[in-house]
C-alpha cells in the first residue's frame, strides 16, 4: 500500500484480528510512503490545480516514482491489480472483497488526498479505482483500511472460526440476523426461545427469517435485487410472504 499516512494504516493492522494475523503469516501488508517519491528536501507530494479551483492535487510524479522504486527492489514487482481509492472507483462490497480474497497473489492500494489525484495516475499507473461509499473523506487511508480487514477477514487461517466470515452480514446479499448470548433475560428482555432450544434446524430457519425480514425493513434494495435476480428460495419468498411482505411480481414461489 501507498499513502502519506503510513503510520496510520501500520498502526491499525497492527491490532487485533489485523495484528494476528500478521504475526501468525496469514496476512502481509506492506504500507510504503508516497513522500519517499518527492524530489525536493520539503518532499513536496501536491500543487495546485490547472484550470484553478479550490486545494491542492496529488502531483503524479512522487506517486510514480514511490511506486517504481518499490517495483524495482520487489522480487516480481508489487502485487497487481493496483487500486486507487478515490470517490468515482468501483463500489466496494462484500462481492469484491471476495474477488480480491481469492487474488493468489495480492493486490495493492494506492491512498489519494487532497482534492484528489493527477488523472494520470489513474490512467497510466493504477488498474482500477476503489470507493467505500458514496461520501467524501480527506483521503484515501480510512477507505484503504476498511478494503484491508474486509478483505483479511475472508482469508485462510485469519478468523479463529473460518465459519464466521461466510455467517455475516452481505455475505449472502443478506443482512445477518440477530445475535444474543448470557444472560437469557436481562432488564426483563429475554432471549428468543428458539435460540435456548436446542434445536438446530429450528434456530437456522429463525435465524434465516430474521435475516431476510431484517434486509425487507432496513435494506429493501437489497432484497429486491435477490428476488428479481433468482437469489432466494421460494422458502424464502413463503416466509417474506407469510410475514406480510410484498413480493414484487415475477418473485412469486412456485
Amino acid at each position: 500500500m501507498f499513502s502519506l499516512f503510513p503510520d496510520a494504516i501500520t498502526s491499525y493492522c497492527a491490532t487485533s484480528i489485523l495484528g494476528r494475523a500478521q504475526e501468525s503469516g496469514a496476512l502481509d501488508v506492506q504500507v510504503h510512503d508516497l513522500r519517499e517519491g518527492a524530489l525536493d528536501a520539503r518532499r513536496t507530494v501536491d500543487d495546485s490545480p490547472f484550470g484553478g479551483g479550490p486545494g491542492m492535487v496529488l502531483m503524479p510524479e512522487p506517486v510514480f516514482r514511490a511506486v517504481e522504486a518499490v517495483e524495482a527492489v520487489e522480487d516480481g514487482g508489487l502485487p497487481r491489480p493496483m487500486l486507487l481509492l478515490a470517490p468515482g472507483g468501483r463500489r466496494f462490497t462484500q462481492a469484491v472483497a471476495a474477488e480480491l480474497a481469492a487474488l493468489p497473489g495480492g493486490f495493492s492500494l494506492v491512498c489519494g488526498r487532497y482534492e484528489g489525484v493527477d488523472q494520470r495516475v489513474s490512467d497510466h499507473l493504477v488498474d482500477g479505482e476503489l470507493s467505500v461509499g458514496d461520501f467524501v473523506l480527506a483521503g484515501g487511508e480510512l477507505g484503504a483500511l476498511v478494503v484491508i480487514e474486509t478483505v483479511a477477514r475472508l482469508l485462510p487461517e485469519v478468523l479463529g472460526n473460518e465459519d464466521s466470515a461466510l455467517d455475516e452480514s452481505f455475505s449472502g446479499g443478506l443482512i445477518e440476523y440477530p445475535q444474543y448470548t448470557r444472560p437469557a433475560e436481562f432488564r426483563g428482555w429475554e432471549v428468543p426461545a428458539v435460540l435456548r432450544s436446542g434445536d438446530h434446524a429450528a434456530v437456522a430457519a429463525w435465524r434465516r427469517t430474521q435475516s431476510l425480514l431484517r434486509t425487507a425493513a432496513r435494506r429493501p434494495d437489497l432484497l429486491e435485487h435477490l428476488l428479481l435476480e433468482g437469489g432466494l428460495t421460494d422458502d424464502d419468498v413463503r416466509s417474506l410472504v407469510a410475514q406480510g411482505y410484498d413480493v414484487p411480481s415475477g418473485a412469486e414461489p412456485v
